[in-house]
């Protein structure tokens, strides 16, 4: 086996372990949402309980990548797809730090009295995780029309995020006695958004990966 064929081996490894992580915190956020859904403790403690994984699979990749970069100094399109592996690795594992936020404030809403929110957090956290889904897809099969798409839908969950925080603002108003309530839901939505945020990042990498352009749109991190 060449040298060239091992290091193309170890760039498709890359890629299978990304897409191991990406399902690690879909799976995560998921049941975050079904956790708000239901108010169920369990399903947080095991959001709680998969975070130690997810760190873990984050810092194999990093070292299967940098060990790459040392070893093998690749050149060109080579260089950007490790380099968009190891930015695409951090977003996901961040996004499963958004389902552990989520889990948090869960936590805190099951402690209060159930209320009834005009917030459809599923379908914010649907449109939020497609995004994910679809941008790493388009990062291992190097898409970059489809990553450009990605792009245009941020501002979908953009909208969603702003009718919660108004909603949830009359709520208080008219209803201050479930203000704690409210600012539970407002903080979720403000996590399923930064899961849009990272997911238009991985899409960002695919172009840069892709094209060797800068696709971002604006100079935020999404943390």
């Amino acid at each position: 086996m060449t040298t060239r064929t091992r290091f193309h081996e170890a760039l498709d490894n890359l890629k299978c372990r990304l897409l191991v992580i990406g399902g690690m915190a879909e799976n995560a956020v998921e049941q975050a949402v079904r956790a708000y859904c239901e108010r169920s403790p369990e399903l947080c403690r095991k959001i709680f309980e998969n975070e130690v994984r997810i760190n873990v699979v984050e810092r194999e990749i990093d070292e299967l990548a940098f060990d790459l970069l040392a070893r093998q100094q690749p050149m060109a399109v080579d260089l950007r797809f490790i380099l968009g592996i190891i930015k695409s690795n951090a977003d996901l594992e961040r996004v499963g730090d958004q389902a552990v936020n989520i889990a948090e404030r869960v936590m805190g809403l099951i402690e209060l009295s159930p209320a009834e929110l005009a917030a459809d957090v599923p379908h914010m956290a649907s449109v939020a995780m497609e995004m994910v889904r679809q941008s790493l897809q388009a990062f291992v099969s190097g898409d970059a029309d489809v990553a450009q798409r990605i792009l245009e839908q941020d501002d979908n969950v953009d909208q969603i995020n702003h009718e919660i925080f108004a909603a949830m603002n009359h709520t208080m108003e008219a209803s201050p006695q479930f203000l704690r309530q409210a600012l539970h839901t407002i903080s979720i939505a403000r996590n399923l958004e930064r899961v849009a945020d990272h997911a238009t990042n991985i899409a960002e990498n695919a172009i840069f990966w892709v094209r060797g352009s800068d696709a971002r749109r604006h100079f935020g991190i999404a943390v």
